[in-house]
């Protein structure tokens, strides 16, 4: 017998148990993102190597340890795509999109990052983005905070999840503050992990993000990068804080919040939640205002925000585990006999016509009653329809409820429509 050969490590299936939540979710993404305008863009899946270590930067970990790159056949390094913003400055920048003008974007996709998968977290993974361009003002800041603010609300999660915000300040606030905070930690190196000392030579504001007991000791008392803001980050920070409290927006300042991309200034935030353990992080963004000129285009203020969608439909499952809807019909059409199997197909296309929101499936393979009603219980169906030679004939169909105890009865073909409408509502 040949070996068996099973997916890649952490790239998942999606079966169809679990595939009816992840369009559930879709549908209501599109549906919020139109709702503010947002237009969607579609990039390729595989970029130029070069476009992720200039974007986000050749000493982080995920150039470092976590891309899927490779030679192609004319000896050009390729990059299976770790994250969506870059891909969209590229395209951006490639059909000139960005310069004096202004868009909000969108984008849903899969992404590839060669971490140890856990849950919620896989080698290939889907995000969804949100990216507004041409826009310096805190205004934008907060429409993309309130966009999804209102996707919570949409999934009916606002209760579980908490907004941290904080302000990197300018490139040259950042620098200079990271100069501080090396100076800072170098004194203590014998108080960091590993992974501190590494990220302390290569991303130090990373190192602010350890959840190591020892290190969050050792940078208690860590300069404040508050103190060496310039005064248009901080107006900008304290006007977007302002218009949050308007907004009804409640919100967390976090001053040890960074973020892990070298592309980020003023502005970064996340949503957290903490129903999912140590993978508290459920949509992740920021200003990149220096992105865009950074690969190649004209200096163009931008924001956006990240989430994993593995994560959040962890999150809606862990929080919501009896909504999950595995049905795969709402209307199983039974037939009894080679006359009525012609008229099974006859009422089942007559139902998908005037009803193509109804799920419906006809029984294929013959068998007993029994049989077909049982397999139309296992499907999930909602009601059952039994055609016989005299339902044929008379052109009726017999509407069985599955769900609800309520008896059979017997309608004219031309009424199906309404009796249908009728139970499923």
């Amino acid at each position: 017998m040949a070996k068996t050969i099973q997916a890649i490590r952490g790239m998942n299936d999606c079966l169809p148990e679990i595939s009816g939540t992840w369009q559930k979710v879709e549908s209501v993404l599109r549906q919020v993102v139109a709702s503010y305008g947002y237009q969607e863009i579609r990039t390729p899946i595989v970029e130029s190597t070069d476009l992720f270590k200039r974007s986000i930067g050749e000493v982080t970990d995920i150039v470092e340890k976590e891309m899927y790159t490779f030679e192609d056949r004319n000896g050009d390094s390729l990059t299976l795509r770790p994250e969506g913003t870059a891909s969209c400055v590229r395209a951006g920048n490639e059909h000139g999109l960005l310069y004096n003008q202004q868009q909000r974007l969108w984008y849903l996709g899969p992404m590839f990052r060669h971490e140890r998968p856990q849950k919620g977290r896989y080698r290939q993974f889907h995000q969804f983005g949100v990216e507004a361009y041409g826009l310096g003002g805190p205004d934008i800041d907060l429409e993309v905070i309130l966009l999804s603010a209102r996707l919570w609300k949409a999934f009916g999660i606002s209760d579980s999840v908490t907004l941290q915000i904080n302000t990197l300040g300018s490139n040259e606030a950042r620098q200079d503050y990271r100069d501080a905070l090396v100076d800072y930690l170098k004194a203590r190196a014998d108080k960091l992990d590993d992974d501190s000392l590494r990220r302390l030579e290569t991303n130090p504001l990373r190192v602010l993000d350890s959840k190591n007991p020892q290190v969050q000791e050792a940078i208690a008392d860590a300069p404040s990068l508050m103190d060496y803001l310039d005064d248009e980050s901080k107006t900008h920070f304290e006007t977007l804080c302002s218009q949050l409290t308007a907004a009804g927006i409640a919100y967390e300042v976090n001053p040890r919040l960074v973020r892990g991309l070298d592309y980020y200034n003023r502005t970064v935030f996340e949503w957290v939640t903490d129903s999912l353990g140590a993978q508290g992080t459920v949509c992740a963004g920021g200003r990149y205002d220096g992105l865009v000129e950074q690969l190649g285009g004209k200096a163009t203020p931008a924001v956006g925000f990240a989430m994993g969608m593995e994560r959040l439909v962890l999150l809606l499952t862990t929080l919501y585990p009896q909504a999950q809807d595995d049905s795969a019909a709402d209307v199983y059409v039974t037939a009894l006999g080679e006359d009525a199997q012609a008229y099974a197909v006859t009422v089942s296309e007559a139902l998908r016509d005037k009803h193509p929101e109804v799920r419906v499936m006809m029984h294929c393979g013959g068998g007993n009653l029994k049989k077909q009603l049982k397999r139309a219980d296992k499907t999930g169906a909602k009601l059952a329809l039994i055609l016989g030679s005299e339902e044929a004939e008379q052109q009726t169909v017999v509407v069985k409820p599955l769900r609800d105890g309520n008896e059979q009865e017997t309608v004219a073909l031309e009424n199906i429509g309404s009796a249908l409408a009728t139970i499923l509502n």
